[in-house]
């Protein structure tokens, strides 16, 4: 059985010289030396795949990337020793043997040479640097959403892909569920007429975001929780056991962005799909009532809201022609209805079409439907209407210059620091 390893002796600057010597930062290239069957590729044709973030979202992740033929995994990686071992033993069980590494430090698993690609699935506040660490390890990565805790952090993402020629895909799934499909479709094809309204559904819990800064309790052996690598670039306190409850850090903003970013990097970001502004956003944001409401430059109305319908995660885009309405249940509601004649599709929560998309681009290179330029603009969205929450006020956005004009207290509001060693 192997043994949990970390690499206490090995700093993160050892770690980018070591992994760009034994990775080159060129397109991954799969050899067909080694022949399998139909259903079962052979070992040069399968993707060899790590976990880093072993929580439930994590799980779940795994094993839909698992039941693809053509992937193996091979490590894990959590800060919490429970959740480490939980998900080895899920692979090892899978695979019928013990050769899934377990690791506390997520440096060691992405040094490995052998891996092509990461799945990464800890909380918010890590989903950035992860993404980065791993670019710069020669890592194509499928990175759950929210996408950043801050602008400053998701542009450094965008950024960093494009630079180092990674592939990247945000866990925004619903871009390939046919129900929200088929609904962005009615948008984008002009068929609801000219856009009026997007509706997009805020999660009813994870409202009250604050920075509250806990008293110190005893911290754990590292070996049972990693306080440091828990903690990421987020700026360093001592050790509360409040801390890493999903139900606590989910409402803090130096580890999340509460309700807008919870739902909102799902419901906006297919906003932003159907609008066809993928690589913009709204030009301002205010607040009537509890909706947070943003406009467009071409003068469609983003509307942050809750009370829609359809399970999960629902959003409703208004024409001056029609209307469509969906979300997680897999129904759909159209009108007229005569639009809704001769269509089929799937509906529906799987995350398997997203996960498959991700792979067929590991090996040809190409974007995939959720790239990180417009999981960027999408959870930016949602940071500025957060900015205009915090403020209690009005805010003016330029999407060009990522910035809001005039408006240094604001401006301020765009990014966090980070602690070293860690950096963009």
């Amino acid at each position: 059985m192997k043994k949990t390893t970390s690499a206490p002796g090995c700093s993160r600057r050892q770690f980018l010289g070591r992994a760009a010597a034994a990775v080159p930062l060129f397109p991954l290239v799969l050899t067909n030396g080694a022949l399998g069957d139909a259903t079962r590729p052979g070992a040069n044709d399968r993707i060899t795949m790590g976990l880093i973030g072993a929580g439930g979202r994590g799980e779940y992740d795994m094993q839909a990337f698992m039941a693809q033929p053509d992937v193996r995994m091979v490590a894990v990686c959590d800060a919490k020793r429970e959740r480490r071992e939980a998900v080895r033993g899920i692979v090892n069980q899978a695979y019928g043997n013990e050769d899934c590494a377990a690791y506390i430090d997520m440096m060691e698993l992405l040094a490995r040479p052998d891996i092509d690609a990461v799945v990464i699935a800890t909380g918010d506040n890590n989903h950035s640097l992860a993404a980065i660490m791993a670019a710069r390890a020669g890592k194509d990565m499928y990175c759950e959403k929210p996408m950043s805790v801050a602008i400053s952090e998701s542009r450094a993402v965008s950024d960093t892909m494009r630079r180092l020629g990674r592939v990247f895909q945000c866990g925004t799934q619903r871009r390939s569920i046919g129900n929200f499909r088929l609904a962005a479709d009615l948008a984008l094809s002009g068929k609801l007429g000219r856009l009026k309204e997007l509706h997009a559904e805020e999660a009813s819990g994870f409202k009250n975001i604050h920075e509250t800064v806990l008293p110190a309790e005893p911290e754990p052996p590292r070996e049972e929780l990693d306080w440091n690598g828990w903690l990421g670039a987020a700026l360093w306190r001592p050790y509360n056991s409040k801390y890493p409850q999903r139900g606590y850090w989910s409402d803090h903003l130096d580890f999340s962005g509460g309700s807008i970013t919870e739902w909102g990097s799902h419901t906006v970001d297919l906003c932003q799909w159907a609008n066809g502004t993928d690589d913009t956003g709204p030009v301002e944001f205010w607040q009537e009532g509890e909706r947070f409401i943003g406009r467009y430059a071409n003068g469609v109305k983003l509307v942050i809201r809750t009370g829609l319908r359809f399970g999960s995660c629902p959003v409703r885009y208004e024409g001056e022609d029609g209307w469509v309405e969906t979300g997680d249940s897999g129904e759909i509601e159209i009108y007229p209805k005569s639009l809704a004649r001769d269509m089929r599709f799937k509906g529906g929560y799987p995350v398997d079409n997203h996960a498959r998309t991700f792979l067929d681009c590991v090996r040809t290179r190409q974007q995939p439907n959720s790239h990180a330029e417009t999981a960027h603009r999408s959870i930016s969205a949602c940071h500025v209407a957060n900015i205009c929450k915090r403020l209690g006020r009005p805010v003016k956005w330029d999407p060009v210059t990522e910035s809001f004009p005039d408006d240094p207290e604001a401006n301020r509001m765009r990014a966090r620091a980070w602690r070293e060693p860690w950096h963009m």
